[in-house]
């Protein structure tokens, strides 16, 4: 299977800033990330950035950086200017694989890029887990998501989706809602050719009060496939905790 991937590389962080060039025990968040990618059959992987301190740091540890435009607004308008640039082909797959995720399974790389070749009509795909927590039924920041029947997202939300209209507000909580309720992967892939059209949609109403850029694929009615990641993830980094987190679990 071919595909390509790239990782968008942002210097600025309002929690964490410079987190991707933060150490983690020896190396840094980034690559740590690209490590992990290695070892995917990607064919090509780009990290792309806008930042001279992330490319310095990137060709030292052996990686291919693309720059892109500081202007952009999200990692995927950054992907659109690498396709551009590199000229890749409107059936490529691409894989975004978050820059703040050293601990994303290869195997779900793998996953969400075989999701997308396989359903022709669909120009997104993703994945998703069961929650594991109660606290994060809850939690604005873990982005839920809800599916028909084949597997095509409906909708993603920082609400609790579905709602147990009857156990919620009698404030029951059952490990049934734990498992249907989905926890979003931040993992995507695309055709490179959607990218384009896709940055070039305005940004929709729900977009915006979510915060959440997916839900301008589904605004403009296209297909998001989603599946059950066959290997969950470990934690993201976007906090002091985080990395401290995170560096446990590397040490452990």
């Amino acid at each position: 299977m071919s595909f390509t991937v790239v990782i968008p590389a942002r210097y600025a962080s309002t929690r964490l800033p410079a987190k991707l060039l933060r150490e983690l025990n020896g190396k840094t968040v980034l690559q740590r990330v690209h490590e992990c990618v290695t070892q995917s059959s990607a064919n090509t992987i780009l990290i792309a950035t806008d930042d001279e301190r992330i490319a310095k740091s990137v060709t030292e540890f052996g990686g291919e950086v693309c720059m892109t435009a500081a202007s952009h607004q999200s990692g995927t308008q950054r992907i659109a200017e690498v396709i551009q640039i590199k000229n890749i082909p409107a059936e490529t797959i691409i894989v975004n694989v978050q820059g703040d995720e050293p601990f994303m399974p290869v195997a779900c790389i793998e996953q969400v890029a075989k999701l997308l070749r396989d359903y022709s009509d669909a120009p997104m795909a993703t994945l998703c887990t069961p929650l594991t927590d109660e606290n994060e039924i809850f939690d604005s920041n873990v982005v839920k998501v809800v599916t028909n029947k084949d597997q095509d997202a409906m909708y993603f939300s920082r609400a609790s989706i579905p709602w147990y209209r009857g156990d919620y507000e009698n404030k029951q909580l059952k490990q049934a809602h734990l498992e249907n309720t989905f926890r979003h992967i931040g993992i995507y892939a695309y055709r490179a050719g959607f990218v384009q059209q896709y940055v070039d949609y305005q940004p929709s109403p729900l977009e915006n009060i979510e915060m959440l850029e997916q839900l301008r694929v589904l605004w403009y009615g296209h297909k998001i496939k989603v599946a059950q990641a066959i290997e969950t993830p470990g934690p993201g980094i976007d906090t002091a905790a985080d990395l401290e987190k995170a560096k446990s679990l590397l040490e452990g």
